[in-house]
């Protein structure tokens, strides 16, 4: 059991905790994640702020993330030998999947527990890459690769679409959220389907991920 992990669920709720969680089409590749049988009840008004407050966003597998490492295990000839950056690693899935097909690896986070659950996902799947926090306070062009999933969510992260290049040639975003992503610089891939783990009882539209590569 992931103690540290845990301290910092329970935090936010003192009956959470965390469980190792296989991904369906992604094995064999498995994360630490919020298991849902403790928490699966009626929360009081007092719970609900602490969740707000401290919403454990690494804890979740997102369907994005998920899309991508399915795709990053299908295609490992895709980042084998490069130098990647997982930007809003969250888990640390992208991260994980990428170090498993052979790229050298960061996992960047601004969020100190979520930093940690990366290090731990690490040692679970038994790969190693680097964990840094602030992607502004790396080398510029440090990397082959930058890949982001799940980070549009709110409409003011989308200037980053254009500070990633300063990080690396070549980007990669998936994305559920923002349906009306348009940037000259990018263009859609292909679509997906995955759903976050565990469940969150979303809409079925952000079971959709859309892929894209910059060019």
């Amino acid at each position: 059991m992931s103690q540290k992990l845990n301290a910092a669920l329970q935090e936010m709720l003192p009956s959470a905790r965390v469980k190792v969680m296989p991904l369906p089409e992604a094995e064999p590749l498995k994360l630490w994640l919020v298991d849902p049988e403790p928490v699966d009840r009626a929360f009081t008004p007092d719970e609900v702020i602490a969740i707000l407050e401290h919403a454990p966003y690494w804890g979740f597998c997102w369907g994005s993330g998920l899309a991508l490492a399915r795709y990053i295990i299908q295609n490992p000839e895709a980042l084998a030998g490069k130098r990647v950056i997982d930007f809003g690693a969250g888990s640390g899935i992208v991260a994980v999947a990428a170090s498993m097909v052979g790229a050298d690896v960061i996992a960047c986070d601004i969020d100190p527990v979520s930093r940690q659950a990366c290090e731990e996902n690490a040692v679970l799947n038994n790969v190693s890459y680097q964990v840094a926090g602030d992607l502004l306070a790396l080398p510029e062009m440090s990397a082959d690769l930058l890949i982001a999933a799940d980070v549009l969510y709110d409409r003011e992260n989308l200037p980053w679409l254009d500070t990633f290049f300063r990080f690396a040639p070549e980007v990669w975003v998936a994305d559920s959220r923002v349906k009306d992503f348009s940037h000259p610089r990018y263009q859609l891939a292909d679509t997906f389907t995955a759903n976050t783990l565990p469940e969150l009882g979303e809409p079925y539209e952000f079971s959709s991920i859309r892929f894209y590569r910059s060019f």
